[in-house]
């Protein structure tokens, strides 16, 4: 039994006070990558703050796109898996297939204004039950023996059910049958 197909959405927000070495890694190289990319929009350096350059120069709305280049590697290393999320055995599980980059904040003086987000989107996921506070999930195509392995994962916050297929549809993406 199952109540239907969703996808999640993680929305990693990293900024000065973050603490973990990724993530550090991160914020360092974008912050260097803004100001580099920043320049050909600010050629005379009237603006500091990136939400001044975006609402004077509208071209500068690229920044977004063009700073997300630097994360490009580190998103490499984390092989497939959404970073922070753990199941409740303390493993990471969750695979993403799609991310979205975008600089919330930044200034070409003040490092400790540079603030970015990643959102990180899941593929299918089977969605079980809910039990107490906590998702019954399995990903599709995770079989042992004919059954399909679980993982029982609680929602934390900046993450939220991005999208949702009733169980009466009864299929993966991989075209497997789901039994209802």
């Amino acid at each position: 039994m199952h109540k239907g197909i969703i996808r999640l959405c993680y929305r990693k927000v990293i900024d000065v006070s973050s603490v973990k070495p990724w993530d550090k890694l991160v914020f360092n190289d974008t912050y260097t990558e803004f100001l580099l990319q920043s320049q050909f929009y600010n050629q005379e350096k009237k603006y500091t703050a990136f939400r001044d350059l975006i609402t004077h120069v509208p071209a500068a709305e690229k920044l977004h796109f063009l700073v997300s280049a630097a994360v490009i590697g580190y998103l490499q290393q984390l092989q497939g898996r959404v970073p922070d999320l753990l199941n409740s055995l303390g493993r990471l599980f969750l695979p993403f297939n799609n991310y979205r980059f975008e600089i919330i904040n930044s200034d070409i003086k003040d490092k400790a204004k540079h603030q970015v987000a990643i959102s990180f989107f899941t593929g299918h996921l089977v969605w079980h039950d809910t039990i107490n506070n906590q998702l019954l999930l399995s990903i599709p195509g995770n079989m042992e023996n004919g059954e399909h392995l679980t993982e029982l994962f609680m929602l934390p916050p900046f993450v939220s059910i991005y999208s949702i297929k009733p169980a009466a549809h009864g299929t993966t993406e991989q075209g497997e049958n789901i039994p209802g």
